[in-house]
Formats: structure tokens, sequence, C-alpha cells
């Protein structure tokens, strides 16, 4: 019989190198003006940059020396020449009084507006409420309705009124109830002057008026 040929041994197993441990990338921790939502590094691009800088300074001191203090806006315009500095100066200063008006505007109209409140008579038995004028205070509408839907348990949205602006309309009569969670500040009810608000009848009139 033919003899077999010996098979060669097998290649010995190699070790393969452990592939490093990569360590995941911590994310960005980014801090966000809450007057313009912006990064504290760009609210001068905004339209409320005296605000802006109100707020920095009061909150998140060490960040308003590092982009608005004396010295950082002399570092800044140290290497502009004397008339693009003062094109600059004069820019910055337009641009705050022009924001520091629209901000007042919008303070007086937000302090001149009113929130009424309807009790409104469907029947003798149902009412709905609505409720109008709280958009002129940065109040979400739909979460405003669907805060007064979970407080109540009832029906709440957001409708047009007859002059076809935005109102939020409860089922039932929880007029009182609603003044007194914009008197106090419940949830996203916040920053309404009690002086601002007011209650007002609807009843059906009745078939011989």
């Amino acid at each position: 019989m033919p003899k077999k040929s010996a098979q060669p041994p097998p290649p010995a197993e190699t070790e393969q190198p452990e592939a490093p441990i990569v360590e995941p990338t911590p994310p960005v921790d980014v801090l966000y003006c809450s007057v313009c939502t912006f990064p504290p590094e760009y609210c001068e691009f905004g339209s409320s940059f005296t605000r802006c800088k109100e707020w920095l300074k009061e909150d998140h001191p060490d960040l308003f020396d590092k982009y608005y203090s004396d010295e950082a806006f002399q570092t800044r315009i140290g290497t502009l020449s004397l008339e693009a500095q003062t094109k600059l100066e004069k820019d910055t200063a337009k641009k705050e009084a022009k924001a520091e008006a629209k901000a007042d505007a919008a303070l007086k109209k937000k302090l001149s507006s009113q929130v009424t409140i309807r009790r409104i008579e469907r029947t003798k038995r149902k009412h709905v409420t609505a409720i109008y004028g709280l958009d002129a205070f940065g109040i979400d509408l739909k979460k405003a309705a669907k805060q007064f839907a979970s407080k109540f348990a009832t029906g709440a949205s957001v409708t047009k009124n007859p002059q076809g602006l935005d109102e939020i309309v409860v089922q039932g009569d929880v007029s009182d109830e609603v003044l007194d969670m914009i008197e106090e500040g419940v949830g996203v009810l916040k920053g309404i002057p009690a002086d601002n608000v007011e209650i007002v009848e609807d009843k059906k009139k009745k078939g011989g008026d």
C-alpha cells in the first residue's frame, strides 16, 4: 500500500492585538441665553442685546466679563483702525438703543393687555368658559388648554372667537377657578398681573328679547 504523505502541522495561531478601548465623547454642554435663546457670545446679533447682557451679568458674571467687560471690548477693537472703532461704537450704541426701545414698547403693550374670562351660558344648566388674551403675555395657548383640561377633567381647546382671534374654550363654568389659577401663576400661567384680568358674563338671550 502506498504510504500516506505526512500532513504539515497547522500554522500556529498568532494572537491578535486587542483593540484599544475608545472612551465615548461626552456631550458638549452649551449655555443658551434665557432672553434671546442664542449662545451668549451671539447675543449681540439678536434684537434684545441690552436685556441679554443684563441677564448674563446677573446669572453668569464670569461669562459677562469674558465677552462684554471693558477689557474684552478693548481687546476686541484693539486691532481696528480708529475710524472702524468709532463706527463700531456708534453701531453698537444704535443697536442697543433700538433694542431698548423695542423692549420698552413690548413691555408697555404687555402691561396694557387684558385677559378676559367669559362665562358663557349655553342653556340654563350648561356653560362654557372662554379665555382670551393669554398670548399677549407669551402664554402658549395649546399648553394652557391642556393644563385646563387636566385640571378640570373636561374638554378644553384653542378656537377662533367671532373676531377671528385665538382663545381657549373650556367646557363648564370654571371662570372663578381660572381666575385663581392666573392670579397664582399656576403652571404655564405666569407673568400676568392680576389687575389685567377680568371676568365677564355672556348670558344667552331670551327668545322674547
